[in-house]
């Protein structure tokens, strides 16, 4: 994409972020794709290239849905608390700007640091770069757990409730009044379980496959919350991809098998057990959820393939399994039937 200007709003907040002097020409930018939530622009400042968002209140989706802009603050704020955790998990912050929602920080490009989502559609399915993401989330989950200065930086019930609660779970209950108790019953589980600090978006586009491990982007959901969230969220991705990838089903349940049974050993603020059993209730809710919620993924267009998704959740929905390789079984004899 050819260099272009970009917004003021964006070029004026680099100002008050002191990253581009008050004589500093404007300077040129690109577009960055991938996101609904933000605008997303790669600009090229005297001191090198940065990674600018700025926060929209509208996401850019079919359904009517809102979010509070100042989530920019804390993504800011989980981008240090998960460095100070496991350091190189998230670009390093090079500024913020409260008053227009924006921020800046480390451009990594993608020929050293690619995608994990694109790799996965290519059938590149690493269960041991599945496992480091399951080792690495695990231990900035210990690492908050154990700081109790950690929740008062997040009071974003609020925000977790637009982007994730609302949209994903309750949403998907009107659309399935059948199992709308099972799916508020599951929002309310999650919303009173407060244990340490959520990403609220780990998902193979928002994860960097870097030469020393996953860089997880885009904590615009963070929230002092239940981890299970962070851990079944990813989780139903790679689900969910058997059926973009048909080819690479059996190598996307090694991805799946290898990321949780590098998460739950680290499980050291309750009982993994316990963990385990909210993260597999939530894969029937959220695998509905991305089908019939606010924002399906875009890659499940077939009817068919839709049903599938629906078969499974509904049977979860209705006997909750306790553990997520009883969720795995059920989904293969889906995709593989």
């Amino acid at each position: 994409m050819q260099p272009s200007a970009p917004p003021p709003a964006i070029i004026a907040a680099l100002r008050r972020m002191r990253l581009l002097g008050a004589n500093d020409p404007d300077p040129a930018g690109r577009v960055l794709t991938g996101g609904v939530s933000s605008d997303i622009w790669l600009v090229d400042l005297p001191g090198g290239p940065v990674c600018v968002k700025r926060a929209l209140p509208h996401l850019k989706v079919a359904a009517d849905w809102q979010a509070p802009v100042e989530r920019n603050r804390y993504e800011a704020r989980w981008m240090r608390r998960a460095n100070a955790a496991v350091p190189g998990s998230a670009p390093a912050l090079c500024g913020e700007d409260a008053e227009s929602g924006t921020l800046a920080m480390q451009y990594l490009p993608p020929e050293s640091y690619p995608l994990w989502k694109p790799r996965l559609h290519q059938g590149c399915t690493d269960a041991a770069f599945a496992a480091l993401v399951g080792y690495n989330l695990v231990r900035i989950h210990a690492a908050t757990a154990a700081d109790r200065t950690v929740a008062p930086e997040f009071p974003t019930d609020a925000i977790f409730h637009a982007i994730r609660i609302e949209p994903y779970l309750l949403a998907t209950a009107a659309r399935h009044p059948d199992h709308a108790a099972a799916l508020r019953a599951l929002a309310e589980e999650t919303v009173a379980t407060r244990r340490a600090l959520v990403h609220g978006d780990v998902s193979p586009k928002n994860i960097l496959c870097g030469a020393d491990g996953p860089v997880f982007l885009d904590a615009e959901c963070a929230w002092w919350g239940d981890p299970a969230f962070d851990l079944a969220f990813c989780l139903n991705h790679l689900l969910l991809k058997c059926l973009w990838v048909p080819r690479a089903t059996a190598g996307l349940l090694a991805c799946y098998a290898a990321l949780a049974g590098a998460y739950l050993p680290g499980v050291a603020w309750e009982a993994p057990a316990t963990l385990e059993g909210r993260a597999a209730r939530l894969l029937g809710g959220l695998l509905l959820a991305r089908v019939d919620g606010k924002s399906p993924v875009e890659y499940i267009t077939v009817e068919q393939d839709k049903d599938r998704v629906r078969r499974v959740a509904r049977a979860l929905l209705a006997r909750p399994p306790a553990r997520l390789d009883d969720v795995a079984a059920a989904w293969r004899r889906e995709v593989e039937r």
